[in-house]
C-alpha cells in the first residue's frame, strides 16, 4: 500500500491537492492511503520551503505547486 502525504497548512491549494491525489488513486488503480501534514515543524522536517508538497512513500514528489490528477498517478506506479 502505498502512502501519500499532502503537506501544507490546510489552504485552498491544500485541499485541491488533496483532491487531485485521491482522483489519481482512482485513476492508477492501486491501493494508497492519503494523509494530511498540518504541522510546521513536520513540514519543515521533509525539507520543503513552500507549500503545498506532496510526499508519496517519505519522498517529496512536489512543493510549491498542485501537480495533476495525471502527474500523480503517474508517481504512484513507478
Amino acid at each position: 500500500m502505498k502512502t501519500i502525504e499532502v503537506l501544507g497548512p490546510g489552504c485552498d491549494n491544500c485541499v485541491a491537492l488533496e483532491r487531485n491525489a485521491r482522483e489519481a488513486i482512482a485513476l492508477a488503480g492501486v491501493d494508497a492511503s492519503v494523509t494530511k501534514v498540518t504541522d510546521g515543524a513536520a513540514i519543515r522536517a521533509y525539507g520543503i520551503l513552500s507549500t503545498p508538497g506532496l510526499a508519496i512513500d517519505g519522498k517529496v514528489v512536489s512543493a510549491g505547486r498542485i501537480p495533476s490528477a495525471g502527474d500523480i498517478a503517474v508517481w504512484l506506479g513507478e
